[in-house]
Order: structure tokens, then sequence, then C-alpha cells
């Protein structure tokens, strides 16, 4: 972003389009996935393999609990948690479930896209073997992509001052093909290049080395089949930048769940309860992902920085520095 910002609403104001574009979006993800709404844990057992190990070197918050002597995390994400509800709860094939998720990520490093408080939309629907394909997966990512231009319409529709940024259609790509395209860029160089063009993108295939020999980005070796996963991205002409709303996936079986604890060195987490209910065939197969909730209304409410939707702690220089821009942070 270059020179002055300023914001389209007051603070009370951008505080009831917050509401509005939350409670509109998860409306239109239910009807367009056939979710239900379910409660979620803020925290799990340490033993229990549930965390989300993102990249693999962030550090979950922690701590021990009185009663049991137990230590707790914080969850990164609710990735793995999600199929044991939909177990529990008994859902049938394709349908499924959504849920708030709040997360602390400690060792996130501080912009105008991240926060160490994450929340987000988890959803996850059981689905057959049969729909372990890219036609699925990319049938999934539409039906999203048009839950986010309906949000967007309704708001712009509400709120007259906003600008839609959004595209007609969502392009499919690989990490394979952008690396191709643009062979002497970074990944999130080439997202930018790619949606800057073509305006809203899913970036299929992350987690596996590319031909360069590294992955486009990271991504656990436990929750997505990294050949049936990606991303939602979108091009933000405020920030000029890729602007990614969503990491979803059809999730490993047991096959998928063996080749990538092995390609990641990771075979020691075959021993912990989730991963051996997924390796023994007791967990559903299913597809999943998590959708920003701070992402997705900045982009919506055209803001320059996630801290003018969310509440977090902010950097002394970051905070100053939004202050010279005039962005204003909760």
């Amino acid at each position: 972003m270059q020179g002055k910002y300023t914001a389209p609403m007051d603070l009370i104001t951008t505080q009831k389009a917050i509401k509005f574009t939350k409670d509109t979006f998860e409306r239109n993800l239910a009807h367009a996935l056939e979710l239900t709404r379910v409660s979620a844990p803020l925290f799990v057992l340490r033993d229990s393999g549930l965390n989300d190990n993102l990249n693999g070197y962030e550090r979950a918050v922690s701590f021990d609990i009185l009663q049991t002597g137990k230590t707790a995390e914080v969850v990164h994400s609710l990735a793995k948690w999600k199929r044991y509800a939909l177990r529990q709860y008994g859902f049938p094939v394709h349908k499924g479930l959504y849920t708030d998720m709040n997360a602390i990520r400690r060792d996130e490093v501080c912009d105008a896209l991240h926060s160490i408080y994450v929340d987000q939309w988890d959803w996850e629907k059981v689905i057959t073997a049969e729909d372990r394909t890219v036609e699925y997966l990319r049938d999934t990512v539409m039906r999203i992509y048009g839950a986010i231009r309906e949000t967007a319409a309704q708001a712009c529709e509400k709120y007259g001052v906003l600008q839609n940024f959004l595209s007609e259609e969502i392009t499919f790509v690989t990490t394979q093909e952008l690396e191709d395209m643009y062979p002497g860029l970074m990944p999130s160089e080439r997202e930018t290049a790619f949606v800057r063009e073509r305006g809203a993108a899913f970036i299929c295939g992350i987690g596996a080395p590319l031909k360069s020999g590294k992955p486009h980005d990271g991504r656990a070796p436990d929750y997505d089949d990294w050949a049936l996963n990606g991303d939602i991205v979108l091009y933000y002409p405020v920030l000029d930048r890729a602007f990614e709303v969503s990491s979803m996936g059809i999730r490993v079986d047991a096959k998928s769940l063996s080749e990538q604890l092995k390609a990641a060195g990771a075979e020691g987490r075959a021993k912990l309860p989730y991963h051996t209910e997924l390796l023994a065939g007791r967990l559903p197969l299913t597809i999943g992902g998590g959708i920003g909730q701070s992402r997705l209304c900045m982009y919506i409410l055209n803001r320059a920085h996630i801290g003018e939707v969310q509440a977090s702690i902010w950097p002394e220089w970051e905070r100053k520095s939004c202050l010279e821009k005039g962005i204003t942070l909760l």
C-alpha cells in the first residue's frame, strides 16, 4: 500500500459490518456444503496427536491441568479433531460440520495479513473413496468461492461505500505449473503474479517437493493429501498482492498418511492415538479446511490491515508504521 490510507467506515460501523459479514458467510457456506454448526475445543491434550503441527516448527501454547496432571495445548487448528467429531456425531456421507476455531500462533510473524490470534471457520464433511479425486475437490472449491462471492455482493449492497474486488471465476493451477511459469520468483511472488492477472485462483498440490526440490509451501503430513489439497488465493488491489483466504483439501487416507509421514521423516507420529485410528481405518474419509474469518472480513470490508477487523497484540514498530499510514488497529 502506498500513500495515506482512509478507512471506508468508522469503528462502530465497522463492527456492525464485521458481524454482518460473518453471519452472512456462515449461512452461505453451510448451505453450499450442507454443513451443521457444532461446538469445538480451544485446547487438546498434547499426547493425543490431535493438534495441527503446521510447518513443524511452531510452538503450541501449553499448560498443565491441575486435576489430571496432563499437558494441554491451545489448538493451531482443528484439522484432525474434526474427523473424530464427524465419527462421534454420526454424520452421513456428503454431510458435515463447521465451527468457530480460535487459536494462538505465538511464532507467527506479524504483518498486514498475519496475527498471533487466528480465527477461522473450520469445516469438514464425510466423503467416499470414490470422491477422493481432483474433480470432487474442484467442485467443492467452486461452491466455497460461490459462497464468498455471494457474501461480498450482499455486503456491498448493504454498505454502499465498499468495492467488490472478486473476479467472476476462480482459476485452478498447480504449484508445479506456477514454478514452471515463474521459475525466477519465490512462491509468494508467483501467487501474486498469477492472481494479479486472473483475479482468483485455487493453487493445488501443497506440501510435496516440486521439480526444484522444494515444496511450494509447508504442509503437515497428517491431514491433507498433498496431491489433493490447495489454497484459495485472491488478488487484493488495496495491498497489490496475493491474499490467501482458505487452506483446504481432501484428507489423508491410511495409504497417503503412511507415505507422507515417511516423506516428512515423521513416522513416529504413527503411534499417536489419532494416527493409529486413521491407519486402522476407523475414521471416516473426509474433505475439509479452514476459512479465515478476519481475513475474509478484511478483504470484503476493503481494509489495509487485519488488525482493523480483529483485536490482537502487535509489535510496537507495527503499530507505529500503521499510525503513520492512517491505519487504526483495534
